[in-house]
């Protein structure tokens, strides 16, 4: 994980604030019970300028994810996307990960926030990589986790709430104590789910296959964006419930996220995938995606939002 820079300012609230002084306080709901949501957005450097990745299907899905949970966002959607360009052209930013956050405050020590509650908004940008720029070209080490990914009716896994992502923290930390570089969780049914933050795809005979939404993962963005491409590229694509011996029989393997990108794995569990190297489909997805900021690709969907 790879961090170059802080942020000189946050918006916090409506307005630009310090970083040093972007700070909650200690009776925080959300710092006690987790009650928060966030997004990860990315922009880029354009030929024609800095532009945000996909803007508006993020925070979409942020009021999505405060919507399960009854967390009342008091900014509207417009004005969190003016923040998220904001925070990026303030900071001198012409790359940057983007990091919407909005929780219950300090609503007293309870457990249980009535819907309503105080809450508090933030959106910071850094430069900031996942897994290190080598990771996209070299690929990653990976193992299938101990620890299981969350059940369906449990916790909603297909909602971005920070709470969720203690079970990330569980996998991936496991991952890493064993010496790889990422983790891979099951799903209660014990088929492949997702890893600690980040969507599996697999090739096998020139076929694409991810695992479905269903699988106790959360629909990435960035996923749908590979799924897209694949048709774009007449890929034949299937979703559907994976076993995990499905990965060592894998010509190539890649995961998606929006900090990861389109991320290679040459092993899993100490088996290669393939040759163990990056592979060709890989590459040619990664090429149309990374197209889309060099201008190599075409935005027919309209996913760039230009800061300026």
């Amino acid at each position: 994980m790879a961090q170059k820079n802080k942020s000189s300012t946050v918006w916090m609230n409506g307005n630009m604030v310090p970083y040093a002084d972007a700070t909650v306080h200690v009776m925080t709901h959300a710092m006690h019970y987790g009650s928060s949501v966030f997004e990860g957005i990315r922009a880029y450097e354009t030929p024609q300028g800095t532009a945000i990745f996909r803007l508006e299907d993020h925070i979409d899905r942020l009021f999505y994810s405060a919507r399960v949970y009854r967390i009342t966002i008091r900014h509207s959607k417009q004005e969190i996307m003016a923040a998220c360009r904001t925070v990026v052209t303030e900071n001198g930013l012409l790359s940057a990960y983007i990091r919407p956050l909005v929780w219950i405050g300090n609503i007293g020590m309870g457990l249980n926030a009535a819907e309503g509650s105080h809450t508090e908004a933030a959106v910071l940008a850094q430069e900031w990589t996942l897994l290190g720029e080598r990771a996209l070209t070299d690929g990653i080490r990976a193992c299938v986790s101990s620890w299981a990914r969350l059940a369906p009716n449990t916790m909603p896994p297909g909602v971005k709430a920070s709470g969720n992502y203690l079970s990330s923290q569980l996998i991936g930390g496991e991952a890493r104590r064993h010496g790889y570089d990422e983790g891979i969780g099951l799903a209660s049914n014990g088929m492949l789910s997702e890893g600690a933050g980040e969507n599996l795809f697999f090739v096998k005979h020139g076929k694409l296959y991810t695992p479905p939404v269903g699988a106790s993962l959360l629909a990435g963005i960035t996923r749908d964006t590979v799924l897209c491409i694949a048709a774009d590229l007449g890929l034949e694509v299937t979703e559907q419930d994976l076993p995990r011996e499905f990965i060592y029989a894998a010509d190539e393997m890649f995961m998606t996220g929006t900090a990861a990108e389109i991320t290679p794995v040459i092993s899993v569990d100490d088996l290669p995938i393939g040759d163990a190297v990056r592979g060709p489909l890989t590459q040619q997805i990664q090429d149309r995606f990374f197209g889309l900021f060099s201008g190599a690709t075409g935005d027919s969907r309209g996913w760039l939002d230009y800061v300026s």
